[in-house]
C-alpha cells in the first residue's frame, strides 16, 4: 500500500487513483465486492466534486470579483498569504534536508526553526550546490539534472559513512 502511495506522489494523476483505490479495500474488507464498489465511488466522489465545484460554481465570478474595488484588496491579501505559506513551507523543509537537528524554539505566539550549524549534511549541500550550478549556470534540461542528481545521489550512499544520528 505504502509502495502504492509513493508510486502515485511522482505525479498528479494516479494520487487519484491511489486515493479511490484505498476506498474501495477499505470497504471491501468490510462488506464485499458491492461494498468495495460503494466505497471506491464515494472515495471518487469526495476527491473530485469539491473542485467540479469550485471551478464550475465559483469560475464565472472570477473576472467580476477582480473588477470589484472593494474585493481587490483581499485577493491581494489571499495571495500574499499564499505567498507567505510557500515560503515557510520551503524554509522549514530546508533547514530539515540540510541539518541532521532542527531545534524548535518558542518566542510567544511565534515558532522559530533553530538548525545546530555542526549537524550540516555536507552531501546535501554538495549536491544541492552541483543542480543549482547546473540548472542555473549550464541551463541543463531538468529531466538531466534530476538523472544526474539520482546517480550522484547513489554514489554517495556507495562511497560515504552514514551520518549519526
Amino acid at each position: 500500500m505504502l509502495d502504492g502511495l509513493g508510486l502515485a506522489e511522482t505525479t498528479p494523476g494516479p494520487l487519484i487513483l491511489v486515493t479511490q483505490f484505498v476506498g474501495y479495500l477499505a470497504a471491501f474488507r468490510e462488506g464485499g465486492f458491492w461494498m468495495g464498489l460503494g466505497g471506491g465511488f464515494v472515495a471518487l466522489w469526495a476527491t473530485f466534486i469539491p473542485c467540479f465545484l469550485w471551478i464550475f460554481a465559483g469560475a464565472p465570478y472570477i473576472e467580476w470579483i477582480g473588477a470589484q474595488p472593494r474585493l481587490k484588496g483581499a485577493f491581494s491579501a489571499i495571495t500574499a498569504a499564499v505567498v507567505g505559506v510557500i515560503l515557510n513551507l520551503s524554509i522549514w523543509f530546508a533547514l530539515h534536508v540540510f541539518f541532521s537537528d532542527v531545534a524548535r524554539v518558542l518566542w510567544g505566539p511565534l515558532t522559530v526553526w533553530m538548525p545546530d550549524p555542526t549537524s550540516l549534511d555536507l552531501r546535501v549541500l554538495a549536491l544541492s550546490a552541483l543542480c543549482a550550478m547546473l540548472l542555473l549556470r549550464l541551463r541543463l534540461a531538468l529531466g538531466w539534472v534530476l538523472l544526474i542528481s539520482a546517480c550522484c545521489a547513489g554514489l554517495f550512499d556507495l562511497v560515504t559513512v552514514p551520518l549519526p544520528t
